[in-house]
């Protein structure tokens, strides 16, 4: 009996070893193999700063498209969070930004037919660059504003509320601003904002003029932040402002 209790306690003992010794080795096997050629040494006790940056990289990205109410966004505003992927370097057979050779041949078939295979898609090219939310009209103007670049003459389609001056009118493209932007506050006397249409509410902060009042709020004032959080231009913004005022007279 004690030469089988000595045998088997070998064999526990000689289990517990090879456990020991087996699984790590085959736990670094392991990760050696979906590690190759990842260029990360796994065995060192820090990863270079490059290496943890790899590691790190998103599998894709998203790019937002800042500014105003939909269909605001200016040729350059699209190009620089949309269309700079490929077109900055001219990937995938993208005409390069500025590249007038590139972009000869193109400009020749006229703007329209650019335009049409900016939104519904051509060759490598997505529908809309892949920003399904821009409204046609951003596309023109980035399609435009790209082309012209590259020696066109093409016109951007205007703003809807934007006057020849570069002014914006109040009841068009201000009320858009105010009722995506202002409303939020203004509607309901939100923390403090005077509300829409409320002549006492607003009659002190107009004592000084219109211009003073606009200029305060461009510049933001107590829980109001600058131009209301709006992203888009002041004028733009001076024309919610002036819609607001012009609703308490």
């Amino acid at each position: 009996m004690s030469g089988s209790s000595v045998k088997a306690s070998k064999g526990i003992a000689g289990m517990i070893l090879a456990a020991v010794i087996g699984v790590p080795l085959f736990v670094y096997l392991l990760i050696k193999l979906f590690t190759s050629g990842s260029g990360v040494d796994i065995t060192r006790s820090t990863m270079t700063t490059e290496a943890v940056s790899a590691r790190l990289q998103p599998v894709g990205s998203i790019k937002i498209v800042d500014g105003g109410p939909p269909g605001s966004k200016s040729g350059k505003a699209v190009y620089e969070a949309v269309c700079v992927s490929c077109h900055g370097t001219g990937l995938a057979g993208a005409p390069k930004f500025a590249d007038a050779g590139a972009w000869g041949a193109r400009i020749s078939k006229g703007f329209e037919t650019l335009w049409t295979h900016a939104i519904k898609g051509f060759n490598a090219m997505p529908v809309k660059g892949g920003a399904a939310d821009l409204t046609d009209d951003e596309v023109k103007r980035a399609v435009a504003y790209m082309a012209n670049a590259g020696g066109a003459k093409f016109e951007e389609p205007k703003v809807e509320g934007a006057a020849a001056d570069g002014a914006v009118d109040p009841a068009t493209k201000g009320k858009e601003i105010y009722d995506s932007v202002c409303m939020a506050c203004h509607a309901a006397g939100l923390a403090g904002a005077p509300k829409f249409g409320d002549k006492a509410a607003w009659a002190p902060r107009l004592k000084d003029g219109v211009d003073s009042a606009i200029a305060i709020a461009t510049k933001g004032l107590n829980a109001m932040p600058p131009k209301g959080g709006y992203s888009g231009s002041d004028a733009e913004f001076t024309a919610a402002a002036q819609y607001l005022i012009n609703s308490s007279k």
